[in-house]
């Protein structure tokens, strides 16, 4: 059974995180734990008890979120009535990317799927700042990212950007492969180059692990060139071959990290109109010895 994390704050843009997963995982049994945060503003002074007629400040915010969890539970309940679903709600008096990371930990969540926020006003934003907190924060969880407006689509394209310069743990790719054949998709590995270059011996190797772990799950590998940032060059490849789904990796110097660090004015082009799946690096102790295989394979190659 899937244990899978949603976030939400009661907004449409939330809601829409919600029922895409409800269709992603119409098929699978999910235990869905729903969470709101709240944080009140507190009064100062430790000699005011700020009342609302009568009731406390914090208790009546709780009370707002939990009644508006249930609500929520009963709106997913009377749309799809699926048996495979079972739902649990969180209702927390903490910081958003705090609570996320402590519910992964005690429950052994499986997937955190939170709806981002586009285009903001006049400012355009790579995704809401919520759920790079999250990113960041969740090292153990990958979390998949709905975009604002984005209406389910199956996901039978999937895109996976990458450069080939870190080896991949199998349980780090474990999601993107289940995810896949959930749905009979076909995964694209895109790899973004500044300028086209035959790869070297070790990113050569780390392709063909990771062509050994995709196993029978059709896949092809894209070279492509570089269009003035990392997050043009994927949407305009995304839009190209009609990608219903992005993944990649979140490590240091990742082509995650670079597209949260890109200038404003390079990221104004990206606005997320796909889904984008961010699965967090596992521990270096969990892969060291990997990498030794690997250098070591590497050297028996030359």
């Amino acid at each position: 059974m899937q244990r899978i994390l949603i976030p939400t704050d009661f907004s449409e843009n939330a809601w829409n995180a919600i029922d895409y997963a409800m269709q992603l995982f119409r098929n699978k049994r999910c235990t869905f734990y729903l969470l709101n945060t709240y944080t009140p503003v507190i009064p100062s002074s430790r000699f005011m008890a700020k009342m609302i007629d009568g009731v406390r400040i914090v208790d009546a915010v709780k009370d707002t979120s939990e009644r508006g969890l249930q609500r929520t539970v009963a709106r997913i309940k009377d749309k799809y009535r699926n048996p495979n679903h079972s739902f649990e709600t969180i209702s927390s008096f903490n910081l958003l990317a705090e609570e996320v990371k402590d519910i992964v930990d005690t429950f052994g969540i499986h997937l955190v799927i939170t709806g981002t926020k586009g285009a903001s006003g006049a400012d355009e934003v790579f995704m809401g700042s919520n759920t790079v907190r999250m990113i960041k924060s969740a090292k153990k969880c990958p979390i998949l990212a709905i975009p604002h407006h984005f209406e389910f689509v199956t996901p039978t394209e999937i895109a996976f950007a990458t450069d080939f310069t870190r080896f991949y743990a199998a349980s780090e790719l474990s999601p993107l492969i289940e995810i896949s054949k959930m749905f009979h998709a076909t995964i694209r590995i895109v790899h973004v180059q500044y300028s086209i270059k035959a790869l070297t011996e070790l990113q050569q190797f780390n392709l063909n692990m990771l062509r050994r772990y995709l196993g029978d799950v059709e896949h092809y590998v894209h070279t492509v060139s570089e269009l003035n940032s990392v997050s043009q060059t994927l949407e305009v490849f995304s839009q190209e071959l009609d990608i219903h789904l992005l993944a990649m990796l979140n490590y240091q110097h990742s082509y995650m990290e670079k597209m949260t660090r890109e200038p404003i004015v390079k990221r104004a082009a990206f606005h997320a109109q796909i889904p984008l799946l961010v699965i967090p690096e596992l521990s270096m102790e969990g892969i060291s010895v990997d990498k030794e295989e690997e250098e070591e394979n590497v050297e028996s190659h030359n």
